[in-house]
């Protein structure tokens, strides 16, 4: 039997693609939720996990510390993400199969916030970052095939690239109160996660959430590790596409996970300067991102193709990230920034709508979603682990960040060339 038709064979009893619009409604409040969540979850990532391990561990020792608080985290999320996908495709609730886990993985973050905000020593960090991680892929996942079970093909770029914009606004929001609550971290970490939760309890209500029309078939231990995998032979498209976010998201934390201790160890700037200047970095790279995700995703959508913007914009953001070893004034930081929104805009206002035109089993898209977001968490992993290897490389003060930034470039033009061979997507 062919991978294929086994994969029919076990798969949940499916609910209908959507053939018309999603409703104005529905999509306003997904994007409000999408900010919320983002603005919830990457303010604590891009800048608070940092701030964190500066006030538990030596200056010497604050590269090994965060590689490890950051890689034990996106572990957690490469496991959370295809296990709750697949978990929810086959949740058979009267609230429907995405609702439940959306809600209880949000109000698990927030738990888990309020343990690494109070963490007194890196293992106990360790352990709480990863259970938030675990949470907030836990809710994410359903989150993203609820999209993919209510807006139709036709109309993914222009809804992907609003959501696109949505997560950076609130990536934006989430750093700027980093810079307010620098030294607050209860406030910096839990404040924005027990707003996310009520929006994420009021997006669960306005959800058109389909209730699965029967049980699934039981499953065998087999069946449950294919849970983590998709044959790229069999699905070669979305494989490609695969690899490219694997690239992309790499590079990106390549880089990511040290931009506050770049800014302060390169530029020469205090903690409380660094956060501040990383939060205006991220407000200029916002404000030319939105433009130029809403630009691509209307695009894409009017010209039917996705392959030539997603591939341009990872060689550009590529490149871009390569730039950076410039960036010895914080002017120039903030030159390259934008210039890194604008690529990052175009790739962020297509590539979903493209991953979601090549999932394999687009009816039921929960666990297939989840594992390609594994592609998000993985580099996630890897990255500070290998950031930290690359930033140690002939610097007895782990401060080679030119090696760092060329590696990251290389990474991020890669990842938009391999999308070339996807023959389903043009």
């Amino acid at each position: 039997m062919s991978d294929s038709s086994a994969s029919r064979l076990s798969a949940p009893p499916t609910a209908t693609v959507p053939a018309t619009a999603a409703r104005p409604g529905y999509i306003v409040m997904l994007l409000i939720t999408w900010f919320c969540f983002y603005a919830a979850l990457l303010g604590p990532a891009i800048v608070g996990v940092g701030v964190k391990v500066l006030t538990i561990v030596p200056e010497s020792e604050k590269a090994s510390a965060l590689a490890w608080i950051s890689g034990f985290g996106a572990l957690a999320a490469a496991i959370a993400n295809p296990v709750f996908g697949r978990i929810s495709d086959r949740t058979t609730s009267r609230w429907g199969r995405r609702r439940p886990w959306i809600v209880a993985g949000m109000s698990g973050l927030v738990v888990g916030f309020i343990c690494f905000a109070l963490a007194p020593n890196v293992p106990t960090a360790v352990v709480a970052w990863a259970f938030c991680q675990f949470c907030a892929n836990a809710a994410l996942s359903p989150l993203t095939a609820s999209v993919a079970d209510q807006v139709p093909s036709f109309q993914r770029g222009q809804v992907t690239a609003s959501l696109g914009i949505a997560l950076n606004l609130g990536i934006m929001a989430s750093t700027w109160v980093a810079k307010i609550f620098v030294d607050q971290l209860i406030i910096l970490f839990v404040a924005p996660s027990l707003i996310a939760l009520g929006v994420i309890i009021a997006y669960a209500f306005v959800l058109p959430d389909r209730v699965l029309p029967e049980r699934p078939p039981r499953e065998g231990f087999k069946a449950v590790l294919k849970t983590f995998w998709v044959n790229p032979r069999t699905y070669p498209d979305y494989a490609f596409a695969w690899w490219s976010k694997f690239m992309i998201v790499l590079a990106t934390n390549l880089f990511t996970t040290f931009r506050l201790f770049f800014i302060k160890d390169k530029i020469g700037l205090s903690v409380e300067e660094a956060a501040g200047t990383v939060a205006l970095g991220v407000l200029i790279y916002t404000l030319v991102l939105m433009p130029s995700a809403w630009i691509a995703g209307k695009l894409s959508d009017k010209v039917g193709r996705r392959k030539p913007f997603v591939i341009t914009s990872g060689i550009i953001f590529g490149i871009g990230t390569a730039l950076l070893m410039t960036a010895h004034t914080v002017e120039i930081f903030y030159v390259v920034e934008a210039i890194l929104g604008l690529a990052y805009g175009v790739y962020v206002g297509v590539d979903l709508a493209l991953v979601m035109d090549v999932l394999p089993d687009p009816e039921n898209p929960g666990k297939d979603l989840g594992v390609f977001n594994i592609a998000n968490a993985v580099p996630q992993s890897a990255g500070p682990l290998v950031g930290a290897l690359l930033l140690s490389v002939g610097s007895a003060v782990s401060q080679n960040y030119t090696l760092l930034l060329i590696v990251a470039g290389i990474m991020g033009v890669i990842g938009g060339l391999v999308l070339i061979p996807i023959k389903k997507v043009r």
